[in-house]
């Protein structure tokens, strides 16, 4: 499985970091450019129906090779990576058969540590793939999008597995929560897909969070400092004590498991105009209701006690929890479990504390659980994946299209 490394440590040279800011679809052109390499790969392939639109979806089909009747099934992987750290010269390092301890990223002075990270010690004698501690990785998600296109030429190369028609779906800007904006499901044609956009071994993820953003806008009064007493309000001072009445312990860094949060990613900053951004999760709908009311509320109270300037909340849904639409067709969740089985792997079934492109996917008629990459550590300096994770996660690409022929 060479290859696979040897595609992936290709994509990841290519900064295809997602823009939130821009306008365009996909929204930068890094992504374009991965999508015409791969483009290239998949037709070298011989894979029908290779499409690539302007707004960067790339899609290709593996016909079945088995004359009875086999539902058509998807793999999707995103080829974008996330604006929280730079993909921009990303260098990678191998450090072949691990032996635990420290791992030294680059000459940056940054590492990885058991103490921080416990999951290295499970690690031992694997290959563990890092950063040079400057840029992310981007196992997250070029690992799943190497994995696919491996499984693919590998089933390509060993026509005596049998298997239906393959669908593969590559798409733009899932980081920025537009992956599945203009994903023609029709067209890719599956009956159901499974997006490859997990971590560690084993993860077998079919229920995610419900997700909302929230903006809060505050407007003050910006005159010249020097004749400013009572009239200058300073709307960073109104954002400030609105940030003050969230609540300290339903934030990421103090939950876990089925918990919800509220998260202040970002601020646009002045006297005259302060914007405070959230992001809500919760996988709970009337939960996430109730967050929604209480940040209403406390615009409301901050709005009572202000002699001058004012808040206002705007909040709008992302996407919502897939548990809702793959419920119903357990069958694809025991396949996969079928298909762990026959590799050895322990199903990991646990909710996402985030979202996938499967979970907007999932109602638009495309139910799309997430299978694990084997990475871990995403969207930071410290993201890291394995040599044998990425070859499971390969293999059980390969046992799923195998065992849904098996099933008819």
């Amino acid at each position: 499985m060479q290859k696979l490394v040897e595609r992936f440590l290709s994509y990841v040279a290519i900064n295809t970091q997602s823009d939130s800011e821009s306008g365009y679809s996909p929204s930068t052109p890094g992504q374009l450019q991965l999508a015409r390499q791969l483009y290239s790969e998949l037709t070298a392939l011989g894979l029908s129906d290779v499409t690539l639109d302007e707004r960067g979806y790339l899609m290709a089909k593996l016909i079945g090779n088995v004359s009875h009747a086999v539902p058509a099934i998807g793999f999707i992987a995103h080829m974008d990576t996330a604006p929280d750290e730079s993909g921009q010269n990303v260098r990678a390092q191998i450090v072949h058969d691990y032996q635990g301890g420290m791992i030294t990223l680059g000459t940056c002075g940054e590492q990885l540590d058991p103490a921080q990270y416990p999951f290295l010690n499970q690690l031992i004698g694997d290959d563990v793939i890092t950063t040079d501690g400057t840029t992310l990785l981007g196992a997250d998600n070029k690992a799943g999008v190497a994995e696919i296109i491996t499984a693919i030429e590998y089933l390509i190369q060993h026509p005596e597995i049998g298997h239906g028609d393959i669908c593969i779906g590559f798409t733009p800007d899932e980081e920025i929560g537009r992956g599945a904006d203009h994903f023609d499901v029709e067209k890719f044609g599956a009956q159901w897909a499974y997006t490859v956009d997990g971590g560690p071994v084993g993860e077998l993820e079919w229920e995610n969070f419900n997700a909302s953003s929230a903006k809060v806008i505050c407007h003050g009064v910006s005159v010249h400092p020097g004749t400013a007493k009572n009239t200058l309000v300073n709307a960073m001072n109104i954002a400030a004590k609105f940030q003050v009445t969230m609540p300290e312990d339903e934030t990421p860094e103090a939950t876990e498991g089925r918990e919800g949060f509220y998260h202040l990613v970002s601020i646009k900053s002045g006297i005259a105009r302060c914007e405070l951004h959230y992001i809500l999760r919760d996988f709970d709908l009337e939960a996430m209701a109730r967050r929604k009311t209480f940040m209403h509320q406390q615009a409301e109270k901050l709005n009572s006690q202000l002699r001058k300037g004012s808040v206002a909340v705007e909040i709008s849904d992302s996407y919502f929890n897939m548990r809702e639409q793959i419920a119903p067709h357990p069958e694809i969740i025991t396949l996969v479990k079928q298909a762990m089985q026959a590799l050895d792997i322990e199903p990991i079934e646990q909710p996402i504390r985030g979202g996938t492109d499967g979970a907007r996917l999932s109602y638009m008629g495309l139910p799309c659980p997430n299978l694990f990459t084997g990475g871990y550590n995403f969207h930071g300096i410290h993201e890291c994946i394995t040599v044998q994770g990425m070859q499971q996660a390969v293999q059980l690409i390969v046992k799923i299209a195998e065992k849904t022929a098996e099933k008819i």
